[in-house]
């Protein structure tokens, strides 16, 4: 969690929504050509209010309303970005993407290739993702593997207020198109406060630690979450949180690596913890088939072989679409974590 800027100023207490509310805020204040847009993102700030006051700030011209239409939403970023804007355009969920998803695809990430590095696409699509507010299939997908396979685009996805804040203001200044990913269920705090099975529980506050003013924290570094000896457990966004947890259920010696960045990946950071811990597990919400776990499994094999006393291990969702009333057996939550670690430490 580098700061790279000291002019970062004072620090304040913030959920991940107010992070990213004052990344924007402090990007629009800084450079005329970042603008911000969505379903419901202007006057209203969004359906989970990260956009709240952009507009009253800002003006209608730099922070609007579209229509439904996530094509839309993407290509107009597109059009912008090629004509010297940085726009940041936020879907809804990130399940209403899929329209929008060949614009992404063969226009966005393609630009700078297809124009022999003449133009680029520098644009943010910003899309709550997982499960947290029990809205079944439609509102809880987790599609991350699909970006992470297409060459021209950067991925990445928070797990903490801090990192939310000064990854975004990276991402609205990279000169290539990045999905950015922000995982639901830590919007307002590492804990699900109306149930009975919280991802941290001896976390009292939802609010983490931000600088109110400008800095980064870079494209592609992964970060130790926590240092261990035993197991490397690599993981982003909300399970960075749910492993923790698993690590303090088991007693087991886990380094958790937060990803941070899922494309550019930081493959240093993953082979040089599991060379050293021989075992590893992998933690995702998204289903297990082709998910971005299937990958990180391939790389760690590829590059750790000789190193390894286990065979990897793969926490996931089920291969089904995302139930409505059943989230907690869905969802990958710290009891199976932690039997995936002991797995890892039996093999």
């Amino acid at each position: 969690m580098t700061n790279t800027d000291e002019s970062a100023g004072p620090i304040s207490k913030m959920t991940m929504i107010e992070a990213i509310r004052s990344a924007h805020h402090v990007m629009m204040e800084r450079d005329a050509s970042v603008v911000a847009f969505g379903e419901d993102a202007g006057a209203f700030g969004g359906v989970f209010r990260c956009t709240e006051g952009l507009q009253e700030r800002f003006g209608e011209a730099r922070c609007f309303d579209t229509p439904i239409s996530e094509l839309g939403i993407v290509g107009t970023a597109i059009g912008m970005a090629l004509n010297g804007m940085r726009p940041v355009a936020e879907i809804q969920f990130a399940d209403y993407m899929y329209p929008g998803y060949d614009q992404i695809v063969s226009e966005a990430a393609r630009m700078r290739f297809r124009s022999a590095g003449d133009f680029t696409s520098p644009i943010v699509v910003r899309m709550p993702v997982g499960g947290g507010i029990y809205g079944g299939n439609t509102h809880s997908q987790s599609p991350e593997a699909l970006f992470t396979h297409v060459a021209g685009l950067v991925t990445m996805i928070p797990s903490n207020p801090y990192d939310a804040k000064g990854m975004l203001i990276s991402a609205i200044e990279a000169n290539d198109p990045v999905i950015f990913l922000e995982p639901k269920r830590v919007y307002n705090g590492p804990f699900d406060g109306d149930h009975d099975k919280p991802l941290v529980p001896w976390s009292k506050d939802p609010r983490g630690e931000v600088p109110e003013g400008y800095y980064k924290v870079p494209i592609g570094k992964a970060a130790i979450a926590r240092r261990g000896d035993e197991v490397t457990v690599l993981t982003y966004g909300t399970m960075v949180h749910v492993a923790m947890n698993a690590a303090e259920i088991t007693g087991v010696d886990a380094e958790i690596i937060d990803l941070r960045t899922l494309l550019p990946l930081d493959l240093e950071a993953i082979t040089t913890s599991v060379r050293r811990t021989g075992r590893c597990v992998i933690v995702h919400e998204a289903t297990r088939t082709s998910g971005f776990g299937a990958e990180l499994s391939a790389q760690v094999q590829e590059e750790c072989f000789y190193s390894l006393e286990a065979p990897i291990v793969r926490v996931a969702g089920w291969d089904t679409p995302y139930p409505y009333s059943q989230e907690w057996e869905y969802f990958p939550g710290p009891q199976r974590v932690a039997d995936g670690m002991l797995q890892a430490l039996k093999g």
